[in-house]
């Protein structure tokens, strides 16, 4: 199973923002769309950052209230972990466990595809099992 798979699923929609604009904008994306992280965009449209609900407790944490104006370049991840419509749901899986992240964005040379959550991988997963056990059963069922 692919993570192209997955978009065909779930969709490719993706909640961006601007790298410019303040962390208040953000956080009321983030609630209004009820998700865990937004694709901040760099002044080429380019994929600068992700803003993550970690990011923002880290930075109101750091630096309170001040931080809400501050522009998401000060925020956001800048080291962004991604991954390609090809890659395989379980490396996929894998590489968000090691490296403790919780949203991939799918990209492909420079073009935002989507966006994968862990949740949408772990959801994917299961069903592929129980497709699996259904067949098994379904087989078993036909040898009596």
């Amino acid at each position: 199973m692919t993570i192209e798979n997955v978009l065909k699923t779930k969709g490719s929609l993706v909640y961006t923002v601007q790298v410019h604009q303040p962390l208040a904008v953000a956080i009321e994306r983030l609630h209004e769309k009820r998700i865990g992280a937004l694709v901040v965009r760099g002044e080429n449209d380019e994929v600068a950052g992700i803003l993550s609900e970690r990011d923002v407790v880290a930075a109101l944490a750091k630096r309170g209230q001040a931080a809400l104006t501050e522009p998401l370049q000060q925020c956001a991840t800048e080291e962004v972990y991604t991954c390609a419509p090809s890659d395989d749901v379980n490396t996929a899986m894998n590489w968000m466990t090691r490296e403790r992240v919780r949203h991939l964005p799918v990209v492909e040379g420079t073009t935002l595809l989507g966006i994968v959550s862990i949740g949408d991988l772990v959801k994917q997963r299961m069903q592929a099992i129980q497709d699996e056990a259904n067949v098994l059963r379904d087989m078993v069922i036909a040898q009596r």
